[in-house]
């Protein structure tokens, strides 16, 4: 074989597939077994008005994907949830199409069960983005003033999100918490909780037994 310019071509000039290692295999294993797939949202802007569509050849089987995505079978919901969610994601004048499908990953990441964990995705989703803005002012800051306002904003914004994760939490498991108490030494005089105590985050410590 030869190039076009005549040189002989050889064969160990051709290039050779990529050959994943072990490593890289399982972790595109585990990446197709994690991702959620739904169609990438668009956004275009006519006369003014934004609109949105779905990287997908049938809008409606596109919608019902990332309706599954977002745990709710209410057409009304979804609608109003993708407006609020486009409205977060205004930069300037304009729609943050990465920004958009940003918040998407990350309730799709949630993994929500119903609308109402939906909701809370939501809203995680959105504090985690302007927890990420306020670090990028605190970390750009000109005075003190600003240093300081841009700290609260991003403490407080810190600590909503660790707020929302423990209500996440709390919600999916009902609100139980256990609680097993082993070993227990006791002092002369004295009382301490003998063998395992179960609080139900609902209701009454059960199983308990004070001794004096």
């Amino acid at each position: 074989m030869k190039r076009d310019n005549g040189e002989r071509l050889e064969l160990t000039d051709i290039a050779k597939p990529y050959e994943p290692t072990s490593d890289e295999r399982v972790a595109l294993k585990a990446l197709r077994t994690r991702r959620k797939k739904t169609p990438h949202l668009k956004v275009s802007e006519n006369k003014g008005v934004v609109q949105l569509s779905l990287a997908h050849p049938d809008q409606m089987h596109g919608q019902f994907l990332l309706m599954d995505a977002l745990a709710t079978g209410e057409v009304d919901f979804y609608v109003e949830l993708l407006s609020q969610l486009t409205n977060a994601s205004v930069q300037g004048q304009r729609v943050s199409e990465q920004q958009l499908n940003f918040l998407i990953a990350v309730i799709k990441g949630i993994e929500p069960q119903d609308q109402l964990e939906t909701m809370l995705a939501v809203q995680m989703a959105v504090v985690h983005m302007l927890t990420m803005t306020f670090a990028r002012r605190l970390n750009n800051v000109d005075n003190i003033p600003q240093q300081d306002s841009a700290e609260r904003t991003f403490n407080k914004l810190a600590r909503t999100f660790a707020v929302q994760v423990e209500a996440l939490k709390r919600y999916r498991t009902g609100g139980e918490q256990k609680v097993t108490v082993e070993h227990v030494t006791v002092n002369q005089g004295g009382k301490a909780i003998v063998g395992n105590v179960t609080h139900g985050g609902r209701g009454s410590p059960q199983n308990q037994e004070t001794t004096s």
